[in-house]
């Protein structure tokens, strides 16, 4: 782990090679989807989360004391943790949501409709499926094997934010303040799609675009300092790269049991960047933040 001194001219180049690749690839998505060509928009935006770990090149910063080499010995706990909080933590802000708006709760396939045309719930229904097992299929998936293989994607995220910025962050301004300007970097790194294609949160609720850059922001803290909590624990850059990527996993299934068009209540949830959604990640991070607080007052 980079837990050297604060380097701003090393960081400040980071920055700007992460922010203008990436705001550039996400300009061409925009212009992709808007002339019907999103089925290459959409691995676009996975390509997209290469290029923090391509801007700690570019920068000149250094690959190595990352924790690229699996170290499980003793570790079991937190990969556990990695693997499976996302999910909990999902399901009880799904749960909180539907609890609210209970009218909200859909199995009828629409969200597969909308999102993958007519022809795959077709195609489901030609294999013998129905709509609520290829849900439970999907959930399987995500408590499974999906983690895993968005660790490969996460990874290039997790090298420039967890195994760069965040330590440098925090050896500025300590760890709480640190957690805090790291996590609203990483969601203003996300605005142009938020802006341009309605990334998240969709384009019908008020406010559009500025709330859901906000709030999507808070998503982006919480969860960063999740991240960062198993970084620093593991010492690995593989376990937050294994919860970033369950939390990809998890995020899609509330979606897939609410109905297509909620307005406005898009920004509380289901998904966990909604507010409502998103309070026990929230609360997760809350504890640790109030934890790191409270270490360095005892240590003074």
């Amino acid at each position: 782990m980079n837990n050297g001194a604060f380097n701003k001219k090393g960081i400040i180049k980071y920055l700007i090679w992460t922010f203008l690749i990436a705001w550039i690839m996400q300009a061409v998505v925009a212009v992709l989807y808007h002339n019907g060509l999103s089925i290459v928009g959409k691995p676009l935006i996975a390509v997209i989360m290469f290029t923090p770990l391509l801007g700690v090149l570019l920068s000149g910063q250094s690959l190595s004391g990352m924790g690229w080499k699996p170290r499980l010995k003793g570790k079991f706990k937190l990969l556990l943790a990695a693997w499976f909080l996302p999910a909990l933590l999902t399901a009880i802000g799904t749960l909180l949501y539907f609890a609210v708006f209970p009218g909200h709760f859909d199995l009828s396939g629409d969200y597969l409709v909308a999102t993958a045309g007519p022809e795959m719930l077709e195609q489901l229904e030609a294999q013998g499926l129905t709509y609520p097992m290829f849900v439970l299929i999907s959930v399987v998936a995500c408590m499974t094997y999906s983690p895993l293989i968005n660790m490969l994607l996460a990874a290039g995220e997790e090298a420039g934010w967890r195994g760069l910025l965040y330590p440098q962050l925090k050896a500025r301004f300590g760890k709480g303040k640190g957690w805090l300007i790291g996590g609203v970097i990483w969601g203003v790194w996300h605005w142009p799609l938020i802006w341009l294609i309605g990334y998240e949160y969709g384009t019908d609720y008020v406010g559009f675009p500025i709330v859901g850059m906000l709030i999507f922001c808070i998503f982006t803290t919480t969860s960063g300092i999740l991240c960062d909590w198993l970084y620093e624990k593991s010492g690995s850059i593989w376990i937050p790269s294994i919860f970033h990527g369950a939390i990809n996993a998890a995020a899609t299934i509330p979606m897939t049991i609410c109905i297509v068009k909620t307005g406005s209540a898009v920004l509380l949830g289901p998904a966990p960047m909604g507010i409502l959604s998103g309070f026990p990640l929230t609360v997760c991070a809350v504890v640790l933040l109030f934890k790191s607080g409270k270490t360095r007052f005892i240590k003074q």
